[in-house]
């Protein structure tokens, strides 16, 4: 804090000196300098793109005289111009007015706050005290009082580089969350196909009209089909036998594998047959507890809930099938409805279903993008780096498939990327018509507004944007240090953030620095704003080395930093080290 006592001895007659009129005036004048004032901060900084000053002022005895008035208009002057704050207006004892009343006799005290917007010319700069005494119709200027100099602007240091999202999926899932999963592009896609053997109770035979029944017919098809096909790979066949649960184990433990041997007979025969070659694995379970558990959840037995109680309460086989068949109504019905279905053998064929690769889908992009889905057409504009291609494609994807809001989406994120904000904002716009509240868009449009400083709107936006992805945290770091609240902004550049510059600025502005050097010196790549900032770090700590260190290695990686280092009050007291002057030369 600094305080500027402007108080000269000036010797006073015996008895207090009569200020009237002009006198008065003139007087107050001539002993300006012994009024004291105080600025905090300091050094005068930018924050949430204003600066502010509190500004104290201290009036001795028998000084401000009982009937004047005067105004004081703080400016901030710098060389391209100067901006003024609101004034502040004080008055004597004797004045009919509503302003601060500065006591003749006892002297007195004013505490002003004031703030102006900021522009970066304002780092070099002076504030000027511009002070205007009336009585009646008479006034005087007084001589102009400087009483800081100079912004620090760090907190505009900020990586402003809002993160749009892609959209790659249709729909939300059941969370109300985007799930990459849902659509989309996958080139190996897994299926399979499931069909039963049923067999008789204690049977371990397949009988004939289980071999011919529609689901083995389909099952033998598409085993051959995936097994020729062009674009299917056909992965193998597993057989599951059980037995129900009924019986003692060992009858069923044998039956199951009677029952396992007979379901391979028949199906290597049927591959044999169709003349399919691909790996056969087989097992078997004695009692299928977890279909019995499943078929009965399905089921309108009544007793259902006792029973699937009973499942829960004991894992012993024994105890439990002697529970059930004490519920002798209710086992009638698992007898006839539940159990033969679980006598069985399950055959389940595991196929993967191959997609078009790579070169084909960025051919087709190219050539014929109506012959591609929406996944694959998607998944065509993530095989370049190049702008305009992403563009095309993303063009190419509105005109086929103009109801689907990924298309405008993701247009507007690669016109975003590409600096084009104005074009972007149109076509999320459009995106948001076709799928209103989609939160992927109303991230993507929350990033227009902050890069328009429209700060409030961006707000509600990225709140709506929730379960989105993390760059929706991200963004809301940026606007919080814009809004100078450093605090949340730390919150949400938390350490999972990879704006490592952001996370470490805000921490920085939050007051803490070590926390921030902690967060530089993790930062995978040393960029020229994470070297300045650890500059700025090292100048507030006292590491002289690190600093020198550090405004090196920024000024290399982007000479820019050499002009903002020269002008930058963060290093005011290197300002006449000649290692300083030796970075400019």
């Amino acid at each position: 804090m600094k305080k500027i006592s402007l108080i000269l001895p000036v010797l006073f007659g015996m008895s207090a000196f009569v200020m009237d009129g002009c006198s008065s005036l003139k007087m107050m004048k001539k002993n300006a300098d012994k009024i004291s004032y105080t600025v905090v901060p300091e050094v005068l900084e930018t924050h949430a793109g204003k600066v502010d000053a509190t500004i104290q002022s201290q009036f001795p005895a028998k000084y401000f005289a009982k009937k004047v008035i005067v105004t004081v208009t703080p400016v901030l002057k710098y060389a391209e111009g100067e901006k003024a704050f609101e004034s502040y207006v004080l008055q004597g004892e004797k004045v009919r007015d509503n302003n601060k009343v500065i006591p003749y006799v006892a002297g007195g005290s004013n505490s002003y706050k004031g703030s102006v917007p900021y522009n970066k010319e304002m780092q070099r700069s002076d504030l000027e005290l511009r002070i205007k005494a009336r009585q009646g119709a008479k006034s005087v200027d007084f001589k102009t009082v400087s009483v800081a100099k100079g912004v620090i602007a760090t907190s505009t240091l900020v990586d402003n580089s809002p993160l749009a999202i892609l959209g790659l999926t249709k729909k939300a899932n059941t969370t109300g969350i985007y799930d990459s999963a849902i659509d989309k592009y996958q080139r190996i896609v897994p299926d399979a196909y499931m069909a039963d053997l049923v067999y008789l109770i204690n049977s371990a035979e397949v009988r004939s009209k289980e071999l011919t029944k529609a689901e083995i017919a389909h099952l033998n098809k598409y085993i051959a089909d995936a097994y020729s096909a062009e674009r299917k790979e056909l992965k193998g066949v597993e057989i599951s036998a059980y037995a129900s649960p009924d019986g003692t184990m060992a009858l069923n433990s044998k039956l199951a594998g009677k029952r396992e041997g007979s379901a391979t007979n028949v199906i290597e025969n049927d591959l044999k047959k169709d003349k399919v070659k691909t790996d056969l694995t087989s097992k078997n379970t004695p009692e299928d507890w977890e279909g019995f558990k499943a078929l009965m959840e399905k089921s309108n037995i009544q007793d259902k809930d006792l029973i699937l109680r009973v499942l829960a309460m004991y894992s012993d086989p024994e105890v439990r099938e002697r529970e059930i068949k004490n519920l002798s109504s209710a086992f009638t019905k698992v007898a006839e409805e539940i159990l033969p279905k679980l006598r069985r053998a399950k055959i389940t064929a595991n196929v993967n279903l191959i997609g078009r690769t790579d070169a084909e889908i960025s051919k087709l992009a190219e050539t014929d993008p109506s012959k591609l889905n929406q996944a694959e057409l998607l998944y065509a504009a993530s095989l370049t780096n190049d702008i305009a291609k992403q563009k095309s494609i993303y063009s190419s994807f509105i005109k086929i498939y103009s109801d689907d809001w990924r298309g405008f989406n993701n247009l507007g994120y690669t016109e975003m990327n590409d600096g084009d904000f104005a074009a972007a904002a149109v076509n999320f716009q459009k995106a948001d018509q076709l799928d209103p509240k989609n939160p992927i868009v109303q991230n993507n449009l929350g990033c227009v507004a902050l890069e328009n400083g429209d700060w409030a709107k961006a707000e509600v936006l990225f709140g709506a944007a929730t379960g989105a992805g993390k760059e929706v945290k991200e963004n809301l770091g940026i606007l919080k240090i814009k809004q100078g609240d450093y605090d949340t902004a730390v919150k949400y550049l938390d350490e999972g953030s990879t704006s490592y510059a952001n996370r470490a600025l805000a921490q920085l502005l939050n007051g803490d620095n070590n926390g921030a050097l902690k967060t530089l010196n993790s930062a995978p790549v040393e960029s020229g704003r994470i070297a300045y900032l650890k500059a700025i770090v090292a100048a507030r700590t006292a590491k002289t080395s690190l600093m020198y260190e550090s405004l090196v290695n920024a000024m290399k990686k982007d000479p820019a930093y050499r002009a903002i280092a020269q002008n930058d009050l963060e290093f005011a007291k290197y300002a006449n080290d000649q290692n300083f002057k030796l970075l400019f030369k």
